[in-house]
């Protein structure tokens, strides 16, 4: 076999042509993709990266939060334990006294009085419970404390008490069942729909429902269906406490 210069020199010019033809057509076209592959990726990766940093910081702010009403609350409690403790100590020594001060004197006048003192340390102990638990429960008041009080009553509201079910039977000639929801802050459209899936199960008539925004309430929701009244809000506690010291004096 014979040597070719000619053929040789072409096949080289067609070995040139070759590579310039996958460098234009092929190898650059590849490398652009790789390229904006790689920069889709990249920015992924940021984008993941700046997701994870911030559910890091709402974590980290949540945690602190958490730990700070812990903190709030034990103070809380360590004061109203230590000024019950101190009311308890003046009461006490101030009743020895008036012990000492009245031994001389008829059985009837000393035991008359010392129930007067015990009733007046009892009644100071329940007016300074009852202000600083008011206290506390405002300055607690906030839209995750209110939602934790949503849960609440809807875990509870799996079946509607007699004296509703009698409020309704009352209603019976209505066309439709008025059921009035109020909220210290705004319910979101998830509330409403769980709320009205709850009690649409339990009443088996038309349902209106009419939601509206009450600040007294403090935090919490109250139902209002027909006579019936159902509470899970500060406002409703509050009173508990005013009523239970009023029924004390």
């Amino acid at each position: 076999m014979q040597f070719d210069l000619t053929t040789f020199i072409f096949e080289i010019i067609n070995f040139l042509i070759l590579i310039w033809i996958l460098q234009r057509l092929f190898y650059k076209p590849l490398l652009e993709v790789i390229a904006k592959r790689k920069q889709f990726i990249d920015q992924t990766l940021a984008d993941a990266k700046a997701i994870q940093a911030q559910a890091d910081e709402q974590r980290n702010l949540y945690e602190n939060r958490q730990k700070a009403w812990e903190q709030e609350k034990q103070s809380a409690m360590n004061a109203l334990n230590s000024q019950l403790e101190l009311e308890k100590v003046a009461a006490m020594r101030q009743l020895t006294i008036d012990l000492e001060a009245e031994r001389q004197k008829h059985t009837v006048t000393q035991l008359h009085k010392l129930h007067e003192l015990e009733q007046q340390a009892e009644k100071q102990a329940l007016t300074n419970a009852a202000k600083f638990a008011s206290l506390l429960l405002k300055q607690a008041a906030t839209p995750e404390l209110e939602t934790r009080l949503f849960d609440l009553l809807l875990s509870q509201l799996t079946a509607l008490p007699k004296v509703c079910q009698h409020s309704l039977q009352s209603l019976n000639e209505q066309q439709d069942i008025p059921i009035q929801i109020s909220s210290a802050y705004p319910l979101t459209t998830e509330q409403h729909e769980q709320l009205q899936q709850q009690l649409s199960a339990q009443i088996h008539q038309p349902i209106r429902f009419d939601y509206q925004q009450n600040p007294e309430l403090i935090a919490g929701v109250r139902i209002d269906i027909g006579a019936w009244v159902l509470n899970a809000n500060l406002q409703h506690e509050l009173l508990g406490f005013a009523q239970f010291d009023d029924d004390f004096e």
